[in-house]
């Protein structure tokens, strides 16, 4: 698969210098409409995204906050299982989950 670089914002630098220093496998989100508007993909879903952030996976969880009526807690659970899956299994590469929004 092919990645896209990321256009960060210099409110994005803080958490790019980050990752460079800690190297996690993957960088969760919670909340697509903050991923939407931070990263500038309108068209985003939850789940693995194309970007990265240097190395790290990019992924995209929705916000599990109980104001949050468009997941009910079963579809949370099963989007937390899917993102522990790859992290537990270190599947960084040849994972393909993507989710399509509600």
């Amino acid at each position: 698969m092919r990645h896209n670089k990321l256009t960060l914002t210099s409110t994005d630098s803080t958490l790019t210098a980050k990752v460079k220093r800690y190297r996690p496998g993957v960088v969760a989100i919670l909340g697509l409409g903050a991923y939407r508007t931070a990263f500038n993909q309108a068209k985003a879903g939850v789940g693995r995204q194309q970007e990265t952030i240097g190395d790290a996976l990019l992924w995209v969880l929705p916000n599990p906050s109980g104001l949050n009526a468009n997941y009910q807690p079963q579809d949370l659970a099963r989007l937390f299982r899917e993102l522990r899956t790859v992290v537990h299994g270190n599947s960084r590469k040849g994972y393909s989950i993507q989710h399509q929004e509600r």
